[in-house]
């Protein structure tokens, strides 16, 4: 099974676009996961040959979650809300398991109370679970160069008990894309199983 998931920060750019439509061919995902898309993308989707979708709508010009699946991907939405969306999927009729596609809110005062619902969507379950997506928390200061100082309590709501899967390629996952002083590196994106 193979999940891409992407920050795609808008869909309006054409070498957004052409990027997604490069990796779906060679990593051939049974589910895609995109975020911030800020709109429908039913027409990339189709061309895509993804048979089923569900999008979470995006609130004004911020936001937006998109999920496709393939034909032999079997996925039930529980719940879904402004930055997650929830499931129960199974791929080939293969074993059950959660998923939980993610935005992490981007705010602060937002940050707590998202990871605390989170913990308690599989409260007390020993069903596999898997939480991907930008989490837009940094979980140590060895995640984050540059910028403010790393926030511990930021971190604490966020671990749920989870293990943090390695990444492949760079250490860093967002970029401010400014240079010098003024640039920040943070590892925002993950999946946590």
């Amino acid at each position: 099974m193979t999940i891409l998931a992407w920050n795609v920060r808008g869909l309006g750019n054409s070498d957004t676009i052409r990027a997604l439509r490069n990796s779906v061919p060679k990593f051939q995902p049974n589910i895609v996961f995109l975020s911030e898309t800020k709109r429908y993308l039913e027409k990339i989707r189709m061309k895509m040959k993804f048979s089923h979708c569900y999008y979470e709508e995006p609130h004004g010009l911020a936001g937006g979650l998109s999920l496709w699946w393939s034909n032999d991907t079997l996925v039930t939405i529980l719940r879904s809300g402004r930055h997650f969306i929830d499931a129960r999927v199974s791929v080939n009729g293969e074993m059950e398991w959660f998923g939980s596609f993610i935005y992490g809110p981007p705010y602060r005062e937002e940050k707590q109370h998202f990871w605390e619902m989170m913990a308690k969507l599989r409260s007390g379950s020993e069903d596999c679970w898997l939480v991907i997506g930008d989490s837009n928390v940094v979980a140590s200061q060895k995640e984050k160069l540059g910028g403010a100082h790393f926030n511990p309590n930021e971190a604490k709501a966020y671990h749920m008990g989870l293990l943090d899967l390695p990444i492949s390629g760079g250490t860093f996952t967002w970029s401010n894309h400014r240079s010098d002083e003024e640039a920040i590196l943070e590892k925002l994106d993950r999946a946590l199983c």
